[in-house]
């Protein structure tokens, strides 16, 4: 999701050099399975891949639209990354003619969480998460300015939670609260919420025809995120005291990099 720009690229420079990222799809010959591998962070463009390394758009949407298989299998490690480019992949799984089973196979956080939900099938790795937060951006001028941008930033998050919570079969004030409280979800609690159907059986399952689920995960750096990790059965939502606090201390983070820079 949006984060502020020294935010969002920390994200990707801190992970700019973790081993095994992948993006690729395959298939076996003959096959009416597909599996796309979507191991990396979620870019704005080719500009952002080519320097950060992570998956733009473009590219993502032109391999959707050439697999003619009938079942697409998208696998997730992600840290996430730009909401809008998340917004195009979606929309390109949506539009494909295949039944798409999405399989968390590591972390799909941020951005790669609401990926996930273009799933008509959404299972989780026994040890895997997910993670939905509240958008994120950068912005200056005067207050008319800024208050401009936060209407339009509650707009995204408006659209974020109903994202989920159509999935979920929930209500979006409590995926907005979620939202807010920056959620980390273990794989039995992301099926409770209704984000996930089903996890990974404890014993691994026979292969099915034509899978090469053989990949590495990578391991990401989530630093860049606001807070350790929140979950649903033990967190209390965060005051707006302690909200200001954190605020406070990434405005100072800001200064710094921007001196930095």
């Amino acid at each position: 999701m949006p984060m502020p720009k020294n935010t969002y690229f920390q994200m990707l420079f801190e992970n700019r050099h973790v081993a095994d990222r992948k993006f690729a799809i395959e298939s076996a010959e003959g096959s009416d399975d597909a599996e796309i591998f979507l191991y990396d962070a979620i870019v704005s463009d080719k500009d952002e891949a080519e320097w950060w390394g992570g998956v733009d758009p473009e590219t993502f949407v032109n391999a959707v639209r050439g697999i003619e298989a009938k079942n697409i299998h998208l696998r997730i490690n992600s840290p996430g990354g730009s909401v809008f480019a998340a917004r195009t992949m979606e929309q390109a799984l949506r539009e494909h003619k295949a039944t798409v089973t999405v399989h968390i196979d590591g972390l799909a956080a941020s951005a790669a969480s609401f990926l996930a939900m273009a799933g008509d099938e959404i299972i989780i790795g026994e040890g895997a998460m997910m993670m939905i937060h509240k958008a994120w951006t950068v912005s200056w001028g005067n207050a008319d300015d800024l208050l401009a941008e936060a209407a339009l930033l509650e707009k995204l998050d408006g659209t974020l939670a109903k994202t989920y919570a159509k999935r979920a079969g929930g209500d979006e004030k409590t995926f907005s609260d979620y939202m807010r409280n920056e959620t980390w979800f273990t794989a039995d609690e992301a099926v409770a919420a209704g984000i996930a159907d089903t996890v990974y059986d404890a014993e691994p399952a026979p292969k099915k025809e034509g899978s090469t689920n053989n990949a590495i995960r990578p391991n990401w750096n989530c630093n860049a995120f606001l807070n350790a990790v929140n979950r649903p059965d033990t967190q209390e939502y965060v005051s707006d005291e302690h909200r200001d606090r954190q605020m406070q201390r990434l405005n100072v983070l800001t200064r710094c990099a921007l001196a930095v820079n």
